[in-house]
C-alpha cells in the first residue's frame, strides 16, 4: 500500500489477557508509571477491558489489559497474547484496500461484539492478528451522539 492508503494510520495499542487484573494495574501503574486511560465491563461478554499508558489515549499507544471473568488458571504465554491494533479513520476503506494488496482479513468490519466500536482483524505474514480500529476521537464522538 501506499504512503497516502495508510495516511491517518498510528499505532494504538497492544492486548495482553490477565489472569488479575489488580495485580497487572500495580505492576504496570504502580511500579512502571503508566495510568489507567479506561476501563470499560462487557457484563454480556464476561469481560472487561482496561487501558494503560503513558500519554493521552487519542495520541500515545497504549496497552489492552483483557480480563476474561472467572479465569482463574494462567494463560499458555501462547495463548496469552492477543493482538496488534492499528488505529485508522475509516475500517471499511483500510479493509478494501488490505484486502486489494491479498491481505487475509479474518474478521470482517462491524461493530465490536459487545460494543460499538468499528473494528476488524486482518493477519499479518505469520499469523499474527492485526486489528484495526476506527480512531479513538471518531469513537468518542459517536458515544456521545
Amino acid at each position: 500500500m501506499t504512503t497516502e492508503t495508510n495516511k491517518g494510520f498510528r499505532l494504538a495499542h497492544t492486548m495482553i489477557r490477565v489472569v488479575d487484573l489488580e495485580a497487572s494495574l500495580k505492576f504496570y501503574c504502580d511500579i512502571l508509571g503508566m495510568q489507567v486511560l479506561r476501563r470499560t465491563d462487557y457484563p454480556e461478554g464476561k469481560f472487561t477491558n482496561t487501558f494503560i499508558g503513558y500519554g493521552p489515549e487519542e495520541s500515545s499507544p497504549t496497552l489492552e489489559l483483557a480480563l476474561n471473568w472467572g479465569r482463574e488458571e494462567p494463560y499458555e504465554k501462547g495463548e496469552a497474547y492477543g493482538h496488534i491494533c492499528i488505529e485508522t479513520p475509516d475500517v471499511y476503506k483500510a479493509c478494501e484496500d488490505l484486502a486489494a494488496a491479498g491481505v487475509n482479513i479474518t474478521r470482517p468490519p462491524g461493530p465490536m461484539k459487545n460494543g460499538t466500536r468499528v473494528i476488524a482483524f486482518c493477519e499479518d505474514p505469520d499469523g499474527y492478528k492485526v486489528e484495526l480500529n476506527e480512531s479513538i476521537l471518531k469513537h468518542l464522538a459517536n458515544e456521545g451522539a
